[in-house]
């Protein structure tokens, strides 16, 4: 006989459909402006090919983000392990799952490619916001002009990824057919996201448009050069302070469990497994560090 917890068990899609109607609920129970980005709704305004995406995100203001998380403790969800060395990777979200659901929920208070003030940031994004309905329930999404945006910078941080080459031929195609080329600069203005999306933005303005580019933060040039297990912690570890090495030397090369955690939140954290763990880590930091070392050869500013 089957088993009567096989039928009910929610699909991938299925789940992060529900989970947007979830999340919503939550949100304007406790009073909380939030919106959804990536995802379904991307696919269903038409902003990206159809895919089935594996978690539900959602974005709130950096003031909102206990409550949110708050809310969604008090319906089982939990927040998943993360590297807690913030220099090498700047946290711009929080994720959670729960023992009875197949997708995460990655709650974003910021967004990595806009400098300006994340609660500045936000107001700007929550102007550009329309409803959309998602599983039965009208949700909040970004505007299309902020959709690709978001959807341009998300695939600005792998350039090099076919998957993201991609989208963004993608979305350079429709945003030259819809002519949303200046409600996108007006957005990425306003919320000092120029630098990064100079790449998107730069061959999609008329040739006589006079743009005074600013500089990318370290941040997103960090976020751009590192592409293999280990670079990020490599560039870090080089510009970090001198009083400050030895500690994240001995970090890197004796992690803290929930480094091994934040990769798989199952992994075996006896003795024996942290061992494997930790051998399995050297031996991806080795495959890539021909690689690595090309990549920071290549990204190295000229000497003058």
């Amino acid at each position: 006989m089957e088993d009567q917890a096989d039928k009910t068990q929610l699909s991938i899609p299925e789940a992060v459909l529900l989970g947007h109607a979830l999340v919503s609920r939550v949100a304007a129970g406790r009073g909380i402006r939030a919106f959804f980005i990536k995802g379904p709704a991307s696919v269903i305004q038409g902003l990206r090919l159809p895919k089935v995406s594996a978690d539900v995100d959602v974005f709130v203001a950096p003031s909102d983000l206990d409550a949110m998380l708050q809310g969604l403790r008090e319906r089982g969800w939990r927040e998943r392990p993360v590297d807690p060395d913030s220099r090498t990777f700047p946290k711009h979200s929080v994720t959670v799952d729960h023992p009875e659901w197949p997708c995460c929920i990655d709650v974003h208070y910021r967004f990595p490619g806009m400098e300006n003030d994340a609660g500045d940031c936000f107001e700007v994004m929550w102007a550009n916001t329309e409803d959309l309905e998602v599983a039965g329930q009208e949700v909040r999404v970004p505007s299309k002009p902020l959709g690709v945006l978001i959807l341009a910078l998300h695939a600005l941080r792998s350039p090099f990824l076919p998957a993201c080459q991609q989208e963004l031929e993608f979305l350079t195609e429709l945003t030259n057919r819809k002519r949303y080329g200046a409600a996108i600069m007006d957005i990425a203005s306003a919320t000092g996201s120029l630098a990064a999306m100079r790449p998107f933005l730069e061959d999609l303005l008329p040739e006589a448009t006079s743009v005074d580019w600013p500089e990318a933060s370290t941040e997103w040039r960090n976020r751009l050069m590192a592409k293999e297990p280990g670079s990020a912690r490599l560039i870090a570890l080089a510009q970090a302070p001198l009083k400050d090495k030895p500690k994240m030397l001995f970090r890197a090369v004796f992690p803290v469990p929930e480094v091994h955690l934040s990769r798989d939140i199952y992994a075996d954290m006896s003795f024996r497994g942290r061992l494997r763990q930790h051998r399995e880590r050297w031996v991806r930091f080795l495959r890539a560090a021909p690689k690595i070392l090309r990549d920071l050869r290549e990204t190295r500013p000229p000497r003058r």
